[in-house]
């Protein structure tokens, strides 16, 4: 069975899932748009280009909302409308109350319909989660996550400006939030119990933040962020579980890695490019499940807005 696929959104990431579907089998991608007709001449050689997001959900099963968040709430109701499944970005939108909104429709309407978290099917976030689940780290004892960005947006980011403003953009809510969707996988629901964010231009400024302190509680150890942008170095992505008997880490987003001795060792030999294109046939492979009514890893509507509720309780600091 071949899904027909379009998306709506041409940005950074929007771009991938061209690539991404094209290669995929269990994926026809027919349709596309984009709200700047010069990002759509990019891709008018790798598929076909609606003259707008109505021409898209019409043409297809299953729609990838690659937009915006503030854009997410509309295009998904559209979806709705026209019985087409959804594949949304996260967050589900900007405002809570709307993004609970959304989380009711989307169950009501019954469709095929999951949110774009990266570890709901990462090999490496699916062999931690083996590694926890079989007691190979011993007793876990703490999670802790470090991120570092030399400029923010980065630099494959330079179309998106929206990222660097403080009402729908920050790395928060782009990168912290796929971390506590896997923290929550691996350890089961986490709430925030203390924080603290920076922002360059103060608390009334519109700038997006620069630090983000903060502690979390699950059910069984502590979980603290501290993270960072702006300042010379390489940028930092390092998730860590610590064991009683060994420790491991997401390392730059795709690698895994288990402390042998006094070093960390990788456990994918791949590198980094490879790992990352292994992520997305991973994430498309359950995609596809979820379409045929499979069981699957895909994140939910409900399980992107517990993301976005804690998410946005750290921002309020």
């Amino acid at each position: 069975m071949v899904h027909q696929v379009g998306i709506i959104g041409l940005g950074t990431v929007g771009s991938r899932f061209v690539e991404q579907f094209n290669k995929h089998s269990a994926f026809d991608l027919v349709a596309a748009w984009d709200a700047n007709p010069e990002t759509c001449s990019l891709h008018k050689d790798s598929v076909h280009i609606c003259s707008g997001a109505d021409e898209v959900i019409a043409a297809s099963d299953l729609v990838y909302i690659a937009v915006p968040p503030k854009h997410h709430h509309d295009y998904v109701l559209n979806c709705i409308a026209g019985d087409t499944a959804i594949f949304c970005e996260k967050p589900l939108g900007i405002d809570l109350v709307s993004s609970r909104e959304l989380v009711n429709a989307v169950k009501q309407s019954g469709l095929p319909a999951g949110v774009n978290f990266v570890f709901s099917a990462a090999p490496a976030a699916r062999e931690l989660q083996h590694k926890i689940a079989t007691g190979e780290l011993g007793k876990l004892t703490r999670v802790d996550l470090r991120l570092h960005f030399s400029s923010w947006p980065r630099v494959w980011h330079e179309k998106a400006q929206w990222l660097r403003l403080r009402d729908q953009g920050g790395w928060i809510r782009e990168v912290v939030s796929h971390f506590i969707f896997l923290v929550s996988r691996l350890l089961g629901p986490i709430r925030m119990e203390s924080g603290d964010v920076y922002f360059e231009d103060g608390p009334d400024g519109i700038l997006c933040e620069q630090i983000g302190l903060a502690r979390f509680t699950s059910s069984s150890v502590p979980v603290t962020l501290a993270g960072t942008s702006h300042g010379a170095g390489p940028d930092v992505v390092d998730l860590t579980i610590q064991g009683t008997n060994t420790s491991a880490r997401i390392w730059d987003w795709y690698q895994l890695q288990q402390v042998d001795g006094d070093h960390w060792v990788n456990l994918f030999e791949s590198e980094r490019e490879v790992l990352g294109g292994e992520a997305y046939t991973a994430q498309l492979d359950q995609l596809d499940r979820m379409m045929k009514g499979q069981n699957h890893t895909i994140a939910t509507f409900a399980e992107a807005l517990s993301v976005q509720e804690c998410v946005e309780e750290l921002l309020a600091n």
